[in-house]
């Protein structure tokens, strides 16, 4: 099990004094560091336990001018050492530093009273009052008081079996879920090139894997790992690690991007959240305030947006919120940040992501706290169902869920399949989900517009599908609604009769009045079978209106009684099949035939020769080559064919 110690503490509280005591090294590399005597960059260093592993220890700068910096380094601790000063006691940035401890979740600390040697034992039992005071109330409260000296030596043996215990002692989550390294540091090595630090902070990494850096689309090949100084093949979640990158030629990684595995592939802008204010933010955070959110190592502008029916998010209160920041950075479900006021003065709030992709909720939106509400206290199955039941999408793939979820794709599969209120469907060789319910309601649309369809149309076989997904699904892709359309097919809820869908057992029958119509438009073009009247002109003669007149021609058409050759061009089918016979009776011997060949043979005009050749050429008889028809030989030998030949 691997574990990151952190440091926490007022300025010159003996922060970087106790590392260097404890680890042997000097986390203050910066020339101006060792000059002024403060940290102000993260240091780095490693702590030997008595079970033979390494602890990463992070010292973060307790400087106020440089808490963006601590709150670089503070995510992914496991146990902070709380340093303060025996002689100064509680200051303004203990109080902030627990407020950021607290508000990323961390639970597990140890208090370290220092410069013993410059205070009585009265005051150091005051100083203990202060801090048992200061945590009350938070996730530090009851922790275990040590005293130091860097002085003297003293209490040093008791806090490394202080920190032993507390590593040992504590459940430590697995390393689920896809490999994301927070970036606190990048620079070029001479010989190797682009190297990245970070905490790991879920997952793991291997040696010539493909990573991928967040924001923004860069991957990269992991030319070599280290963690703690040493080469490796594979680093995991609570380890400091290096990543020596190769790939792209002009890199733009910078503190606050993810280095994370290939299949992880989303940021975003805004995203819904438990917000915890603390007593710090006076006068509580105002519906719509601007602030700076802290991430991981990112830091972004944001306004955060108050869900409900309240203007202010009280102080000592949660609330729901949606944080929508200036640029996007990397969050999933169950991260933890923090708010600071616009100008990074103050620490005033901070919480937990509970949806990294939401739409913008509208003010006063009913029912959106209960809605967060019940995705907190939701995981597993019942966060797939509460994913796809809230997404706007009407099915989701795979990709979204395992992102959502925080864990591997393998783990999402499971999950999704142990969702009893899920059904799915195929696209493209692959699974997508939606709700039962959604596919109900979208079902019932389904055939309530078909019903609709047929008794205003009685003489159409069905709705065309693309045109019924246009009225009543269209935010539903067109190859999504198909595969949804395949499947009730396939359980005979709906028919499909090549584009065009129907209610089972549906019919066409023509009343009287129709069955006239239909009998009248055969007499018509069978008086002038090669020289057939338009569309225009049989409406004329038959003397109905254009949409009735275009039911009953398709329903001939349907019966295969007449044939649509080219635009409002209808023939007998009796009379193309004569003519297709005759056709290559005619021109068999020569292989080919002219538009003015085909008109002088069967006595019809350029109008009527030129739909039909076309209408031939779509039917397989003959092929265009330039301004000249050849018969396809293949069709001529299986219509010329004569069995008692052979």
């Amino acid at each position: 099990m691997f574990h990151i110690i952190g440091t926490a503490g007022h300025v010159d509280h003996g922060k970087t004094t106790l590392i260097k005591a404890l680890t042997g090294c000097d986390t203050d590399r910066l020339k101006e560091e060792k000059e002024r005597g403060i940290s102000i960059e993260l240091g780095f260093a490693y702590l030997d336990l008595p079970d033979g592993t390494r602890a990463g220890v992070v010292d973060v700068p307790g400087h106020e001018r440089f808490i963006r910096h601590m709150l670089a380094g503070a995510h992914g601790i496991d146990l902070v050492l709380f340093t303060v000063a025996a002689d100064d006691g509680v200051m303004p940035q203990t109080e902030e530093h627990l407020d950021i401890v607290h508000l990323l979740g961390i639970e597990s600390a140890i208090f370290i009273v220092t410069k013993t040697d410059l205070a009585s034992d009265a005051r150091i039992a005051e100083v203990e009052e202060e801090i048992e005071i200061l945590t009350a109330g938070t996730s530090l409260e009851n922790s275990p008081t040590a005293h130091f000296s860097s002085v003297t030596g003293q209490g040093l043996d008791e806090i490394r079996a202080l920190i032993t215990a507390k590593l040992n002692g504590g459940m430590k989550p697995r390393a689920s879920g896809y490999f994301r390294l927070p970036v606190d540091r990048v620079f070029t090595l001479a010989g190797h090139g682009l190297v990245v630090t970070g905490t790991a902070q879920t997952g793991e990494v291997h040696l010539g894997e493909r990573v991928r850096c967040l924001p923004g689309d860069q991957t990269f090949r992991v030319r070599s790992i280290q963690v703690h100084n040493e080469g490796v093949e594979t680093a995991t979640r609570g380890q400091r690690v290096a990543l020596n990158l190769s790939g792209a030629e002009k890199a733009a990684i910078q503190r606050g991007d993810v280095i994370c595995h290939e299949r992880l592939t989303m940021s975003t802008a805004r995203f819904d959240a438990s917000l915890d204010v603390r007593p710090s933010a006076a006068k509580g955070i105002k519906n719509h305030q601007r602030v700076r959110v802290h991430l991981g190592t990112a830091e972004r502008l944001a306004k955060v947006i108050v869900l409900g029916s309240a203007e202010v998010a009280r102080p000592k209160a949660t609330a729901y919120c949606q944080v929508v920041l200036t640029e996007p950075l990397v969050a999933l479900r169950g991260d933890r940040f923090v708010v600071r006021d616009e100008t990074g003065r103050r620490t005033l709030a901070g919480g937990m992501v509970l949806h990294p992709w939401p739409g913008a909720h509208r003010r006063h939106e009913p029912g959106v706290e209960v809605k967060l509400q019940t995705l907190q206290l939701t995981h597993g199955a019942a966060a797939v169902e509460w994913f796809v039941t809230n997404s706007e999408e009407f099915a989701v793939e795979i990709a979204p869920l395992y992102h959502f979820l925080n864990v591997r794709v393998e783990e999402a599969a499971t999950l999704v399949n142990a969702a009893s209120g899920l059904t799915a469907v195929t696209l493209d060789g692959e699974a997508v989900y939606t709700t039962v319910p959604k596919w109900r309601a979208l079902q019932e649309r389904v055939l309530s517009a078909l019903h609709e369809f047929h008794a205003a149309h009685p003489l159409e076989a069905g709705r065309d599908m693309e045109e019924l997904r246009a009225r009543i699904a269209p935010a539903i892709a067109a190859k999504l609604f198909r595969a949804f359309i395949e499947r009730l097919e396939d359980e005979k809820i709906v028919t499909r009769h090549g584009s065009h869908l129907s209610v089972p057992g549906h019919t066409v029958s023509l009343d009287d009045h129709a069955q006239a119509v239909a009998r009248q438009i055969r007499n018509l073009i069978a008086a002038a079978p090669l020289a057939p009247p338009d569309v225009k002109q049989l409406e004329d003669a038959v003397r109905v209106d254009r949409a009735k007149l275009t039911e009953v021609l398709r329903v001939l058409e349907r019966e295969q009684s007449i044939v649509r050759v080219g635009a409002d061009m209808y023939f007998l089918k009796e009379t193309l099949d004569e003519l297709k016979r005759l056709l290559i009776e005619a021109f068999i011997d020569r292989g080919e035939v002219t538009p003015a060949m085909f008109r002088d043979r069967f006595g019809t005009s350029r109008k009527y020769a030129i739909p039909l050749l076309e209408y031939f050429d779509r039917a397989g008889v003959t092929v265009r080559v330039g301004d000249i028809r050849r018969l396809r030989k293949e069709r001529v030998q299986s219509e010329t064919y004569r069995p008692e030949e052979a």
